[in-house]
């Protein structure tokens, strides 16, 4: 059976100990490789370093996840995952998480925020220019499995 339509408005929020599953199933379900392990959710949830995001709507309903990273020493955030859940593609979800992952990076007094995404992810590339992103550089086989990855930045 499939899960309802998202019809109700986005809110993103921090990831708390209780959403947990969610963001491991999600994790889970929407890479491959490079995948972060419980272990790390957990230790990101409680981490001054980090900030772990949550988008839901209709009270609860878990439908994407972002994580933030900070660097002492930096004033670039670097948005280090993204996902969503197929159902919830195209409705909001990743620019409501996007939008809250630079509120968390000026939060922590960062003038930037960057992140690297497939040069085969059409869709997500396309999302980030959207938002105002630039591409600043590429890396060659940057991720497991040999596919190479642009780099974006956005001034904050």
């Amino acid at each position: 059976m499939r899960p309802p339509p998202v019809t109700a408005a986005v809110r993103v929020r921090r990831a708390e100990l209780s959403d947990l599953d969610d963001l491991v199933a999600l994790e889970e379900s929407s890479f491959a490789q490079d995948r972060l392990s419980r272990a790390q959710y957990r230790k990101h949830l409680d981490s001054e370093s980090a900030t772990v995001l949550v988008a839901s709507a209709n009270h609860r309903r878990f439908l994407g996840t972002a994580v933030v990273f900070f660097r002492k020493g930096t004033t670039v955030a670097r948005l280090y995952s993204i996902a969503t859940k197929p159902e919830a593609q195209g409705k909001g979800v990743g620019s409501a998480l996007v939008a809250a992952a630079e509120d968390a990076g000026r939060a922590h007094g960062c003038r930037a925020l960057r992140l690297e995404v497939r040069k085969d992810n059409a869709v997500a590339i396309r999302l980030y220019e959207r938002l105002g992103y630039k591409r600043i550089g590429e890396y060659a086989a940057y991720y497991a499995d040999g596919a190479d990855a642009f780099r974006f930045e956005k001034p904050l």
